[in-house]
């Protein structure tokens, strides 16, 4: 417990004195934001600064700082150091100026802005990244939301043959196609900081349950300290895409945009994009906690690392009622994740290659086009038995890679504007040795030994470090050249 504790401490004292540096190097000041000079009363409205944060978690949130602590923690309690160093130096940093330069940029989404800092080569490979993730994210949560209900809500097994399984993913998937063809993203706005609030209630019932259930918390020790995964993984560099969003995540960035529009005051930015990131790695904490806690108390070894772990945590920390309430607030996120992301998959691949979205015969065709993939993978992840687990190891690769583009975007933006570029540049360096290194050594990738993909990652992110800086100089002496 003691190494769990230290952890919350790093997150949130840590959060507050690098929030505040973070926030200085940005320098936020009373210039009008894209809400009130550009406001139109649909895409850009200016809201209260809670409601602006509360949103902007539930968008961010999802399954991914549970599902990925879940499978995180099996390396041992150095995920609770791991986890809020993470997110205090990168994700939160990544969240709050993706979110802070869209507000200075006018309201432009990251394609744009990635085309602004990166040039037109790299906005062209960025877009495929960032669709895939977006069809990924799609799948992975019509997957987990789907299990969560057949196995808690209706308690019966989510297994290949039971047919309720394929009715409650075939009810998500009409969802996600109806939220993708339709406004209904208005309609969900409304309510997201009901369940934004139903997040937080069921976190916090989590958290209180560790101490009154009195959990068992191994602590870091000079034994355990380089992970202690059963099945002999590595920590470097697997934890660090395994737990993916509850320390950094590329997905983030094109969420932290969206609510830039909405945000009434530059002054409002950390507790709007920063602290929020914080918070999910709160979440992050308390779930890998009671997932070890319940690992301990022994769990049938197929469930280990599963979505069903969820409803073990949930029922036996907070009884039945208690529960239920946390596990519907866990099966809400997802689905508010999952359909504002098809959505904007449509809409990354129309501007991609010029097709028009006002008729809405183009919209039910790109449509269609999306969602086969999606279909795909969700059969592939349910009929494997350890589908899921390859499913989220792509999601989680291409999530994280998605996040170096970002971090490219904000060390080149700083880096024009003669400020501490570092901030980015170093966390964006340390997740391109993570992706490269990972993506050689895994079974899922080219699978050589995991020396030389560490090797090649160390020298890869170098080179990454080092194109950003000459291209910035370049930038510099040429501020036309990116824009050309």
């Amino acid at each position: 417990m003691t190494t769990f504790l230290i952890g919350l401490v790093i997150l949130v004292v840590g959060g507050a004195l690098y929030g505040r540096f973070t926030e200085k190097v940005f320098a936020p000041d009373d210039r009008p934001t894209p809400a009130t000079s550009r406001n139109d009363g649909v895409d850009y409205v200016p809201m209260k600064q809670r409601k602006n944060a509360l949103i902007e978690l539930l968008n961010i949130a999802g399954t991914g700082p549970i599902l990925g602590p879940i499978q995180g923690i099996l390396f041992g309690p150095i995920a609770f150091i791991l986890i809020p160093i993470g997110c205090v130096l990168g994700g939160a940093v990544h969240d709050y100026f993706c979110g802070m330069i869209s507000i200075r940029s006018n309201g432009k989404q990251m394609p744009a802005l990635i085309n602004d800092h990166l040039g037109g080569k790299v906005y062209k490979v960025y877009n495929v990244f960032v669709i895939c993730l977006m069809i990924l994210v799609g799948a992975v949560f019509i997957y987990t939301p789907g299990d969560l209900i057949v196995i808690n809500l209706l308690k019966q097994e989510s297994v290949v043959g039971n047919p309720v399984v394929w009715i409650v993913y075939g009810g998500i998937f009409a969802y996600y196609l109806a939220a993708t063809l339709f406004p209904i993203d208005k309609i969900i706005g409304k309510v997201y900081p009901i369940f934004g609030i139903i997040l937080l209630l069921s976190a916090i019932g989590i958290f209180i349950g560790l101490f009154v259930n009195g959990y068992h918390l191994e602590n870091l020790s000079m034994s355990n300290w380089m992970g202690s995964h059963p099945g002999g993984v590595p920590l470097l560099p697997v934890f660090f895409v395994t737990v993916a969003c509850g320390i950094v995540s590329g997905f983030h960035s094109t969420q932290a945009t969206l609510i830039g529009r909405s945000v009434s005051s530059e002054r409002e930015g950390r507790k709007t994009f920063y602290d929020m990131m914080l918070l999910e790695g709160f979440i992050a904490m308390i779930w890998a906690a009671a997932a070890m806690g319940i690992y301990n108390k022994g769990i049938a070894p197929e469930l280990v690392g599963k979505p069903a772990v969820i409803g073990l945590v949930a029922n036996d920390m907070l009884g039945t009622v208690g529960g239920l309430i946390a596990i519907i607030g866990v099966i809400v996120l997802p689905i508010t994740s999952g359909d504002t992301s098809l959505r904007a998959a449509r809409l990354m691949v129309a501007d991609a290659i010029g097709y028009d979205q006002t008729k809405a015969k183009n919209r039910v065709v790109l449509s269609i086009f999306i969602f086969i993939p999606v279909a795909a993978i969700l059969v592939f992840a349910k009929v494997n038995s350890e589908g899921f687990n390859v499913l989220w190891q792509y999601f989680a690769w291409a999530n994280q890679t998605i996040a170096i583009f970002a971090f490219a975007m904000i060390s080149m933006y700083l880096y024009k504007l003669k400020k501490n570029y570092i901030i980015a540049l170093i966390p964006g360096m340390f997740y391109t040795y993570v992706i490269v290194a990972y993506l050689l050594g895994a079974k899922i990738g080219f699978n050589v030994p995991q020396n030389i993909a560490n090797v090649v990652g160390v020298v890869l992110a170098i080179v990454y470090g080092a194109v950003i800086i000459n291209t910035g100089k370049k930038a510099l002496a040429n501020p036309d050249k990116l824009s050309a």
